[in-house]
């Protein structure tokens, strides 16, 4: 087996599992939170609605994600490229993560800037 197929079938084998745990982590809280809200509205009391982030928020942690992923991408492959050379290319990949993190940037000030113009 080559090195690469091995090493992508231990990381799908340890990833897929973490990933649908983390989705139902997801949705069990999302229900818990939507129970505590329905009773706390048959007891009569009160219950504000937490506003959810903003499109310009959601942007700019798309953004700041994106960016920071990159940046961990590209110093993981320069630093395995000073043993294995041809690593060096697979880190430049990290460049479209980075792209789109810089999009999401812009995108999240263009929506402040029309916010205020408006």
């Amino acid at each position: 087996m080559d090195s690469i197929t091995g090493l992508a079938a231990v990381i799908m084998i340890f990833g897929m599992p973490t990933s649908v745990l983390g989705m139902y982590t997801f949705y069990r809280v999302r229900k818990l939170r939507t129970e505590e809200r329905l009773a706390a509205m048959q007891r009569g009391v009160s219950v504000p609605i937490e506003p959810d982030l903003t499109e310009a928020a959601h942007s700019r942690r798309a953004g700041i994600l994106l960016i920071a992923g990159a940046i961990g991408y590209m110093l993981a492959f320069s630093i395995i490229a000073r043993v294995e050379p041809d690593a060096l290319a697979a880190g430049a990949f990290g460049a479209i993560p980075f792209a789109l993190g810089l999009g999401y940037l812009l995108d999240s000030m263009l929506i402040r800037r029309d916010a205020r113009a408006s």
